[in-house]
């Protein structure tokens, strides 16, 4: 018997993914990550959308990279849901899992059958999880809904972008993402719950909703005095100085003095001790009050005295908060991401050696198996043989 001190997790849960695209496979991948048997359910000779995107240049036409990202460590089984046998077969694996993840739209998930009413009649102890745009209630619930949608309803394009340059959308898909965190974290409350009590739990991420939460922090000034705030573009419209600046090899830094004790290590960082003292500076308030003053002088010198390398030594010598503005590839390539090892070398079956973003967390738990993103339908018989045997609650 497999000792369970070196078993992930999640080791031994059963997911059943129904999810497509971002939201729906990163919360499964983040299950997966912890261990669970996390089976993706994909459209026979279609599969999952993101496998159709992302063809980049120097890249062969069987490459998916986009589908790389989110679905390591995951089986997959195709299945024609359209068709009384691929729904039957679909509603037997339920039978057998501890979760089912979907992230189609409300009105989809009732025209298959497969609402949180139906598959807990069917499996009291179920964990489901439903990740769409704004919920399965309300007046939106309808709506249709990707990331850069849920972006603009939620405000963030309102305070993202310069003062002059209009809303804009923040460059990556962070309402996918964090609808997914949200929705894998609810799963893994819930199925504690569901092994305690033996009953299973609805759960309803809403898209919006996650977003919503997430920037609640900044909301404080609309949600208590109903005031909105400016487009500050690099700024920050709580601190100054604060903000990404050139240096004089055309690189850039971003630094932000904090609080008040940082302000004379600014100063010195930036060769400029006599801004401790000077009434315009002198606090908090009058640093904000004269931004457009103190910026200015920062910039020039920060510009004209060093480069940005010199700049993030100088900084970071004062226990100043700074950094170099990198480039998706130098993010990449620095020293602190290979010293944690987040980027992992896989071996896929059809592309060969591909590379992954992983968990950003490190554990003294086991790790599961490091398996590459699935081939569509490669799983199947073996699925089907294992989960379909008679299921004893």
């Amino acid at each position: 018997m497999t000792d369970v001190s070196q078993r992930p997790p999640l080791d031994g849960v059963r997911v059943l993914d129904f999810t497509h695209v971002i939201a729906g496979p990163y919360c499964t991948m983040m299950l997966a990550d912890m261990g669970a048997d996390v089976v993706k359910v994909e459209r026979p000779g279609l599969g999952d959308d993101l496998r159709h995107v992302g063809r980049y240049e120097g890249r062969a036409p069987h490459d998916e990279d986009y589908f790389y990202t989110v679905n390591r460590r995951k089986r997959s089984i195709a299945l024609d849901l359209a068709t009384l046998e691929g729904l039957e077969t679909a509603l037997r694996l339920v039978d057998s899992a501890e979760v089912a993840v979907f992230n189609f739209a409300p009105k989809t998930v009732e025209k298959l059958g497969f609402s949180a009413e139906t598959l807990l009649a069917r499996n009291p102890r179920l964990v489901y999880c439903s990740l769409s745009g704004f919920g399965k209630t309300g007046p939106l619930r309808d709506r249709l809904a990707m990331d850069p949608i849920i972006q603009a309803y939620s405000g963030i394009m309102s305070v993202t972008g310069e003062p002059s340059s209009g809303p804009m959308s923040v460059g990556a898909p962070i309402a996918d993402v964090l609808s997914g965190m949200f929705g894998a974290y609810a799963i893994v409350c819930a199925l504690m719950e569901a092994r305690r009590t033996g009953k299973g739990t609805a759960i309803d991420v809403s898209m919006l909703e996650a977003m919503i939460a997430v920037l609640g922090p900044r909301m404080g000034e609309t949600l208590m005095a109903g005031k909105l705030p400016s487009r500050v573009g690099n700024e920050n419209p709580m601190r100054v100085p604060a903000g990404m600046f050139a240096a004089s090899d055309g690189k850039f830094v971003s630094i932000m003095s904090h609080d008040q004790s940082q302000w004379p290590r600014f100063c010195s960082a930036i060769g400029h001790t006599e801004w401790i003292e000077d009434p315009r500076f002198v606090t908090l308030r009058d640093r904000v009050a004269n931004r457009e003053e103190l910026h200015a002088l920062a910039a020039r010198t920060l510009a004209t005295a060093g480069t940005a390398a010199q700049w993030v030594e100088r900084f970071t010598a004062e226990r100043v908060p700074c950094a170099p503005v990198y480039n998706y590839k130098e993010a990449l390539e620095q020293e602190q991401i290979a010293d944690r090892g987040l980027i992992l070398e896989l071996d896929h079956p059809k592309s060969g050696p591909i590379k992954v973003v992983g968990p950003p967390w490190k554990t003294t738990l086991p790790d599961p198996p490091l398996v590459p993103p699935p081939l569509l339908g490669n799983d199947g018989d073996e699925v089907l043989a294992a989960w379909l045997q008679p299921v004893l609650r």
